[in-house]
């Protein structure tokens, strides 16, 4: 089983970081897989990921590394995802879109620019049988809300689970694209309505999480059968200290949510790497729209790739160790991909199935059973469907993930009940011990009348 491939780049330094420290950098290369990151104290810190691109890097040699062998596993219907993490001012969006979407040289084109025309490049030269069609759809996550960026007016776009194309992003807009000049001017026209803002770090700083999908169909007329492969290119807004951005009003709003869905990223990338195989463990997809969207790519069900993307400068070195630490974390997340196809049985219609590597529907099931009594499966099965919950009947992993998420829900309306009750209890505690003192001052009271009156008597 693979894992999840992590790569850093390391841009240049900014003219703020030249005039503050000259060309002074907080990294030392040891070759291209290792390095050490001095942080403010000058402590020194090891890492290694499967490549590390330094100062001076080609984009064209990280796209050969990292996104080339998923674009080529799109058109083998496999699932990929790319990832640029980082905090803000670190390069991320510049890598992914290079100085201009649609008017750029060839040298300095993104990772974007560059996955277009990797699509269209192997269609051309594919000898697989078949039609090839593509489809573009582009969304933000701004404010905890998904925004469709070819249509303004689906500013809340709902997630949705399908058995058939796993997470979903329902209504979205899907543009049909043929080549690479018409898919870079839908992006362009998408690009312009994305949320950005200024800061003192970054004076064009994207204000939220922008997604590129690509879904590449191969339609096989001779074997009725349509496989379909998705592509995620994902665009992170940068993590922010306040004191360095000196975001304000609706910009420190946006930062808050920002980072809050980035420390929800966190959580899940700890979550699914501190499983323990075999047993259930509940990943908090649901806390944020971020992880929701990208839960496939998260727990395992795509080929997916980060590029943490750091500033070299001592100025940021606790950032850079921060997204360092975060990219050695999700090194460990394991992938197990699979094939998509949808098969034409009856010619009138359409049944929908997934080819898995490992394992059929049957021995999924007979592990299940063996887990738990044939009533319990079907009780489980009638909570999925009350809850709304789809779940993949092929994949132990994604019931299993269904069955705990089910469980955390129902364990926090327990501890809301639980904190509703103790709320309640502690009104009347207070309650008693406001009555306790009354009661003890009319004792008080009745005692010291009951000494007048004894004197009074005996005087």
């Amino acid at each position: 089983m693979s894992t999840m491939k992590v790569c850093v780049l390391f841009r240049p330094l900014n003219p703020k970081e030249l005039s503050e420290f000259g060309d002074a950098v907080s990294v030392q290369g040891i070759n291209s897989e290792s390095f050490i990151v001095k942080d403010e104290k000058e402590q020194e810190f090891d890492f290694t990921f499967d490549r590390v691109f330094y100062q001076g890097s080609e984009l064209a040699d990280i796209y050969e590394f990292l996104a080339l062998p998923i674009v080529q596993g799109a058109l083998d219907s496999i699932n990929g995802t790319i990832i640029t993490y980082g905090q803000t001012g670190a390069g991320k969006t510049y890598s992914m879109e290079g100085p201009s979407i649609v008017d750029c040289e060839s040298k300095k084109k993104g990772l974007l620019q560059r996955v277009v025309d990797g699509l269209f490049e192997a269609i051309t030269n594919s000898e697989k049988p078949g039609k090839y069609t593509i489809k573009l759809s582009m969304v933000e996550i701004y404010m905890e809300k998904v925004r469709d960026l070819f249509d303004l007016s689906k500013d809340n776009i709902q997630i949705k689970e399908s058995k058939v194309h796993g997470i979903v992003l329902n209504g979205a807009t899907e543009v049909a694209i043929s080549n690479s000049a018409e898919a870079l001017q839908s992006l362009s026209s998408g690009i312009a309505n994305r949320a950005v803002g200024e800061t003192q770090m970054n004076m064009s700083s994207s204000r939220s999480h922008c997604l590129y999908i690509f879904t590449v169909h191969q339609d096989l007329t001779k074997d009725k059968r349509t496989k379909f492969g998705k592509l995620i290119l994902v665009d992170l807004a940068g993590s922010e200290k306040v004191e360095k951005t000196g975001a304000e009003g609706k910009i420190l709003e946006e930062a808050k949510t920002i980072n809050q869905s980035l420390t929800a990223l966190g959580k899940v990338i700890n979550a699914v790497t501190s499983s323990t195989p075999g047993k259930p463990t509940h990943i908090p997809y649901r806390d944020s729209k971020l992880t929701r969207i990208l839960q496939d790519a998260l727990g395992g069900c795509s080929q997916t790739a980060l590029l943490c993307c750091c500033s070299p400068s001592p100025s940021n070195s606790s950032e850079s160790l921060s997204t360092l630490r975060f990219g050695a974390r999700a090194k460990h997340v394991k992938a197990s991909v699979h094939v998509s196809c949808k098969e034409d049985l009856d010619n009138t219609k359409d049944a929908t199935v997934y080819t898995y590597v490992d394992e059929s529907r049957e021995r999924i099931l007979a592990k299940l059973r063996e887990r738990m009594t044939a009533d319990d499966v079907q009780l489980l099965e009638k909570l999925f469907v009350l809850e709304g919950i789809f779940f993949d009947p092929n994949s132990i992993d994604e019931i299993e993930a269904a069955y705990e998420d089910v469980t955390s829900r129902t364990i926090s309306s327990l501890h809301k009940a639980v904190e509703e009750l103790s709320t309640g209890v502690e009104k009347m505690s207070r309650e008693n011990v406001a009555l306790k003192a009354s009661l003890k001052v009319s004792e008080e009271f009745y005692q010291h009348q009951l000494e007048r009156r004894s004197l009074c008597f005996i005087l």
